[in-house]
C-alpha cells in the first residue's frame, strides 16, 4: 500500500530579518506494507477429550501443582513434561518475598530437565494451576519471560515443545509448539546481524 503523506520540516536557520522560523512542507510517498501473524491452536472442552498421554500429562501437572510454593500470590502453578527419552519431569512456581526472586513452574521445569537430561529436547508440557483467590477453570499461558525461555530451549535443542494449557478443570488449549506464544521473538540471531 502506497500512501502520499504531507510532512513538515523545520528549517533550522532563523531569517536575517528575525521573527518566526519557517516551514517548508513536502509530500513524500510513504511505502507502507501490512502483515499478519495469526496462532492456531486446538481447544477441548475438558481433560476426558484429550488422547490418553496428554490426559496423563495434565493429571500429573495438576497433582504437583500441590508442591508449589506460592505463600504471596496463593496461585499455585504446576507443569509435567514428557521428554523425547519418555522420561517426566515436573516443575512448580515458587516465590519469594522478593517478588523478582521467585520462579515459575516452566522454568523450573526446564532447568531440571537441562540439569538431570542434558541435551535431551521436552516433547510435550502440560501447565495447569490452582488459584485460592477464585476459580481455577480457565487455561492459563505462561509469563512472558517463560515464552522467552521456552523458545529459547526449543532452538536449543531443535525441536519444538507441544504445550498444553489448562486450569484445575474446563477448556483446554493445545499449540504445537512453544514460540507460537512469542511471535517475533527475541533470538540470538538477533544480537548476531550485520
Amino acid at each position: 500500500m502506497e500512501q502520499a503523506i504531507q510532512i513538515c520540516k523545520i528549517i533550522s536557520t532563523i531569517p536575517p530579518s528575525g521573527g518566526i522560523c519557517c516551514f517548508d512542507i513536502n509530500k513524500y510517498l510513504i511505502s507502507m506494507k501490512e502483515n499478519k501473524i495469526e496462532i492456531s491452536y486446538r481447544v477441548y472442552d475438558d481433560i476426558n477429550e484429550l488422547p490418553g498421554e496428554d490426559s496423563l500429562l495434565l493429571s500429573k501437572a495438576r497433582e504437583v501443582t500441590k508442591h508449589a510454593y506460592a505463600p504471596y500470590s496463593n496461585f499455585y502453578v504446576g507443569a509435567a513434561a514428557k521428554l523425547a527419552n519418555g522420561q517426566i519431569v515436573t516443575g512448580t512456581n515458587q516465590e519469594n518475598a522478593s517478588y523478582p526472586v521467585g520462579l515459575c513452574a516452566e522454568r523450573t521445569l526446564l532447568a531440571s530437565a537441562s540439569a538431570l537430561f542434558p541435551g535431551i529436547a521436552v516433547d510435550t508440557m502440560a501447565v495447569t494451576y490452582q488459584s485460592d483467590n477464585g476459580n481455577s477453570n480457565q487455561p492459563i499461558a505462561p509469563c512472558g519471560m517463560c515464552r522467552q525461555y521456552l523458545q529459547e530451549y526449543e532452538i536449543r535443542v531443535s525441536k519444538p515443545i507441544r504445550l498444553i494449557l489448562g486450569g484445575s478443570e474446563g477448556k483446554i488449549f493445545v499449540f504445537e509448539k512453544a514460540s507460537q506464544l512469542l511471535p517475533l521473538g527475541f533470538t540470538s540471531d538477533d544480537m548476531s546481524r550485520e
